[in-house]
């Protein structure tokens, strides 16, 4: 009789602990969702990865923080541009492993490629024909420059040629070595130029290179994560500052006539490939904090657009 007392005891005890628990628990966040398909030809909607549910969602940027459609895509990075998207997802074995996955305007799939590493950066052309992303390999953060490896790729879809790591490319004044590391490209509408980072010896640098021929040149040290202006002549980029060890970035963009850095108003350390939303606002995720645009100038505040989302890009 005693050992039963002190078993319903037990239980009593184990079911109020987890009761306890659950009241503690956080309840998951909600938003307003509106019924309506994801289109990546219906201009001005600003689409994005939800993160609640972790598909590919969209709402009109002149009211961001309104109701948002969510389709059935699951993505980790996304990014649209001419009416087509790239999804950048986790692999659906048991090792980790990513996959690119091209769609339409309906977000239906029209091509995939399995990718080494853990997803991380997307990008298209604007004229969708070239696409980029970028996957860790080991370790699964840029903060501390030289303790990671990535592995970045560039995909010609016109002529299906396929560079799944861009460590090849000769960039003048430079030694091959093995701790070169590239990541966050972002192109020109010549669609075979880009910008990229290159990391090496601890430092980082913006380089310019050519697709075709695979080679580039050096053009500034300390820019990360660059992105071209629509109008070409700046670039935006996070560039390491003393503080956040775990963040250290501050979002500036360069004149690339001038080389005048100008450092934005957010001072909130960046982990992101910015896009540009028009000649004079980037937008950028913040992690727990959803999606902000900033001016490009320097002035001004920053200011939240979506909540609990991340990945931004225009359809444009």
């Amino acid at each position: 009789m005693v050992r039963v007392l002190i078993v319903l005891a037990a239980v009593v005890l184990l079911g109020a602990g987890a009761t306890a628990y659950a009241l503690r628990t956080p309840e998951k966040p909600s938003v307003e969702v509106e019924a309506g398909a994801v289109d990546l030809a219906e201009r001005g909607r600003l689409v994005f990865v939800d993160e609640i549910s972790g598909k590919v969602a969209s709402v009109p940027l002149s009211a961001p923080g309104g109701p948002r459609r969510v389709s059935s895509l699951s993505c980790k990075r996304f990014y649209t541009a001419a009416e087509q998207g790239l999804c950048l997802a986790d692999a659906s074995g048991p090792l980790p492993g990513a996959t690119a996955v091209f769609v339409d305007r309906s977000l239906s799939e029209q091509q995939r490629i399995e990718v080494d590493g853990v997803p991380n950066r997307a990008k298209l052309s604007a004229s969708g024909r070239m696409a980029s992303w970028t996957t860790f390999v080991t370790g699964d953060s840029y903060s501390q420059a030289g303790t990671f490896s990535t592995r970045t790729a560039i995909y010609d879809r016109q002529t299906q040629t396929y560079e799944s790591n861009i460590e090849g490319v000769r960039v003048a004044g430079t030694k091959m070595v093995n701790d070169m590391n590239y990541w966050g490209v972002t192109f020109t509408p010549d669609d075979h130029t880009y910008y990229a980072t290159l990391g090496t010896g601890g430092k980082t640098y913006l380089i310019q290179a050519d697709a075709a021929d695979s080679s580039g040149t050096k053009v500034r040290e300390n820019v990360e994560c660059p992105s071209l202006s629509p109008d070409g002549k700046r670039v935006a980029f996070k560039k390491r500052v003393p503080g956040d060890g775990v963040r250290p970035w501050r979002e500036h963009v360069l004149n690339l006539d001038t080389m005048v850095e100008t450092p934005l108003a957010e001072t909130r350390g960046i982990d992101d490939q910015v896009v540009w939303l028009d000649d004079d606002t980037i937008a950028y995720g913040l992690p727990g904090e959803g999606i902000w645009a900033v001016r490009a100038d320097g002035e001004g505040e920053p200011r939240q657009l979506v909540p609990h989302a991340s990945s931004p890009s225009l359809v444009s």
